[in-house]
């Protein structure tokens, strides 16, 4: 067995000792050790700033663009948003236990499906050093042990975050093997921990189309999928022009490097012929490149699109741009190049808006709203371990309550079948 091999396989033994424990501790408890580790990230701003320089170097010198960079940069208020998303998931009730229905049988049993931990999660993620801090909250919350993969260039500033998260269970006294780190940034570690069926329940991917290309390939443990944020913005014929040109620009312009920001516009011709080319200039002027077809060529500054840039996850600031024949052509277009991500209508009617709903089968469907809300600690839920594009089990947000299953608790009074 290599080093690494050995060393993943004392991880997840001692992650399945500690969820063991985890799956039956208090809720005061898990509310306890995450006051107790938001209170450690609010007192060790200095050394999780000096901890992100180094990660900021090495992401400079690996050449990450613009958009990376700033997925992976900390500052005080970006901690800050840390330390209220670990106190907001401590607020939150506790998903274990919870009665999710109970029925009486004619046989004389009475029957209880209870919220149940899953055991050990995998989380395999990139760059965002706050994903160490919202999946090891949630995890803790619904009463899992985890394993966490942070990103080479992350590593620094994941690794002061796990200290505090650590703290944290200290201080409320459950297992330290609770919250762990790879403590390596060899790849070989990923591979082996996409095969630990022994100790690992589920893997959570977090990333780029690659990381998640790679798990979904090679993953012998359950994965929730979570595919490129190929999120589209739809403004209909009935869209109010001023709400239009607001929603757009924030959907594409506020953080262009995160999975809710939008990747296409599509404006429907009757929009074009009422209000022109605004939504695409206001784009052009904001410094974001549009790369669009046809009729819209005529707009002065924007290039010319390949087949490919519809369907692309830019991550940066560019945009790709097309008419489309109301809302029907709207949808159409989603289904071929979409990603089940996050899908926005901008319209007054609610009856289009209801047929985009009905007829568009993404995670997130928003209407007249930015893109950017897809997010858990948007959606009330303190945080998220990541969006959730499959249809099995997880999807949307994924929040404590997902992170969970459930057993039957079967009472009888002698009872035997017949």
């Amino acid at each position: 067995m290599s080093d690494i091999a050995a060393m993943m396989e004392e991880i997840g033994r001692q992650a399945r000792d500690a969820s063991a424990e985890l799956g039956f501790a208090s809720a005061e408890a898990k509310k306890t050790a995450l006051l107790a580790a938001a209170d450690a990230v609010a007192d060790s701003v200095p050394a999780i700033l000096a901890a992100n320089a180094k990660d900021m170097a090495f992401g400079r010198d690996k050449g990450l663009s613009a958009a990376m960079l700033d997925r992976l940069e900390l500052d005080e208020a970006r901690i800050a948003s840390i330390v209220a998303g670990l106190q907001a998931v401590a607020a939150q009730d506790d998903p274990i236990g919870a009665v999710l229905a109970e029925w009486d049988m004619p046989s004389g049993l009475h029957i209880r499906r209870l919220r149940t931990p899953l055991g050990v999660i995998g989380v395999i993620y990139e760059s965002r050093p706050n994903v160490t801090a919202d999946a090891a909250a949630l995890c803790l919350k619904s009463g899992n042990a985890v394993i966490l993969r942070g990103g080479s260039e992350s590593y620094h500033s994941s690794m002061a975050l796990l200290g505090c998260m650590v703290e944290g269970l200290k201080t409320a006294g459950l297992p330290e093997a609770a919250i762990q780190m790879v403590p390596t940034r060899d790849r070989e570690a990923v591979a082996e921990m996409l095969r630990m069926v022994k100790y690992i329940d589920v893997i959570v991917p977090r990333g780029g189309k690659g990381l998640v290309g790679l798990v979904q390939a090679e993953a012998r443990v359950p994965v929730f999928a979570h595919l490129e944020g190929i999120c589209h913005v739809y403004a209909d014929g009935d869209a109010d022009l001023a709400k239009a040109r607001r929603v757009v620009l924030n959907a594409k312009t506020r953080r262009t490097g995160i999975c809710g920001s939008a990747e296409t516009l599509l404006i429907d011709r009757s929009f074009y012929a009422r209000h022109g080319a605004v939504l695409i200039e206001d784009l052009l002027k904001a410094g974001v490149e549009v790369r669009t077809e046809g009729e819209l060529l005529t707009v002065k500054g924007t290039v010319k699109a390949t087949p490919e840039d519809f369907g692309r996850e830019f991550l940066d600031m560019i945009i790709a741009a097309k008419l489309v024949d109301g809302v029907d052509g709207a949808i159409a277009h989603i289904r071929k190049y979409g990603s089940q991500h996050t899908e926005s209508i901008l319209t007054e009617n609610q009856a289009t808006a209801d047929r985009f709903f009905a007829r568009l089968d993404s995670a997130i469907l928003m209407q007249n709203a930015s893109t950017q809300f897809a997010d858990g600690g948007e959606f009330g839920m303190g945080a998220e371990i990541g969006i959730a594009t499959g249809k099995m089990h997880a999807r949307g947000p994924v929040g404590a309550e997902q992170l969970t299953s459930f057993k039957y608790l079967v009472t009888g009074d002698g009872t035997i079948r017949p």
